[in-house]
């Protein structure tokens, strides 16, 4: 896998899965869309630590920086 996200598209997924996470376990968000939240940013997390994103390659975007 090619890299296609730029550092700070993964510093603004890896916040928002934080938060998302915070939110979770603190009981501001809750139920049925808790839940899907919490897998969104599930997949933020590991599309961040990996930096490669499916659906970024599908449309064609790149906001990696060419060396």
């Amino acid at each position: 896998m090619k890299k296609n996200m730029g550092s700070l598209d993964r510093v603004i997924r890896l916040a928002v899965a934080i938060a998302v996470g915070i939110l979770f376990y603190t009981g501001v968000i809750t139920g049925v869309l808790g839940y899907v939240l919490l897998a969104a940013s599930g997949v933020f997390l590991v599309t961040s630590i990996i930096s490669f994103c499916p659906l970024y390659s599908i449309v064609g975007l790149n906001t990696c920086k060419v060396d």
